[in-house]
């Protein structure tokens, strides 16, 4: 059994691959402005529409810019808002959940009913109904991220929490005394953690997938910034002519949400070992 656990703590070669990959992306994503790529904004640094070569190698757009420090600048977006939307609400989640799972009755209906209110707005109608009232842009991005993951944090953290409320050393806090706040933030909290980081994962692929969406419909970053998915959107436009700027930009986010998912995996099966393995 020890020597099965200590197995499953081991990264197999999937996980290592989306590790290592996440790793790199994230390096571009965060040191890409000081590395020597080049100006994302610079117009005419190249021939219009050039095909990927040793001096351009994702090629150049329809205004000749380098599309190789374009994608690295969507990388920082599309990391930055997916990670901002689900920090924010990781943390309201969490709370909510806790609420929900240990103060029962009427708050936990209210929570539960109102995680299925905002579970049942598809993402892009959110987006176009949060676009409408504040604009595209940046904050609409997050917030519609936000609207989208925060009922899957509050049913897997309320989850969690019915089943550890009723534990033994949760009963003898109440019989010391403690108020419910205390019981929830320092012998509920720690408890469903593990679940918390799992989901945090997994919701970080889906804010990419709507933070792309969101871009590539135009709600999202605007111009001249740029996204992986405003960069889907604008190489859509020329694709039977200049397809490496769908290509390019498509494959980036594919190994981004890829990797993310393979992270979550790999926080998973370290988290919980013995899930679904015979022990022997």
């Amino acid at each position: 059994m020890t020597a099965r656990l200590l197995k499953t703590r081991r990264l197999d070669g999937l996980s290592l691959f989306g590790l290592i990959t996440l790793g790199i992306l994230l390096f571009l994503g965060i040191f890409g402005p000081l590395l020597p790529l080049g100006d994302p904004t610079r117009i005419a640094a190249g021939p219009r529409l050039d095909a990927p070569s040793p001096h351009f190698p994702f090629g150049t757009d329809e205004l000749g810019r380098d599309f190789l420090p374009r994608v690295v600048q969507g990388i920082r977006a599309t990391f930055l808002l997916s990670a901002i939307a689900v920090a924010i609400t990781a943390v309201i989640g969490t709370l909510l959940g806790l609420m929900a799972g240990y103060l029962g009755r009427t708050t936990d209906q209210a929570i539960a009913r109102g995680a299925d209110i905002l579970f049942a707005f598809p993402a892009l109608v959110a987006g176009l109904l949060v676009a409408a009232v504040i604009g595209p842009g940046q904050v609409s991005a997050i917030t519609v991220i936000s609207i989208a993951t925060l009922p899957l944090f509050i049913r897997v953290v309320r989850s969690v929490t019915l089943g550890v409320a009723g534990r033994g050393f949760v009963t003898a806090a109440e019989v010391a005394g403690a108020s419910a706040l205390r019981v929830m933030l320092v012998h509920l909290l720690p408890n469903v953690m593990g679940a918390v980081m799992v989901q945090l994962t997994y919701a970080l692929s889906i804010g990419m997938i709507i933070e792309s969406a969101l871009s590539f419909l135009g709600l999202g970053v605007q111009p001249p910034d740029a996204s992986l998915g405003s960069l889907l959107r604008q190489g859509s436009g020329y694709l039977t002519i200049a397809p490496w700027m769908v290509l390019s930009a498509g494959v980036v986010l594919s190994l981004a949400i890829m990797s993310v998912n393979l992270v979550g995996d790999a926080v998973r099966d370290a988290l919980e070992p013995l899930k679904g393995r015979p022990l022997t």
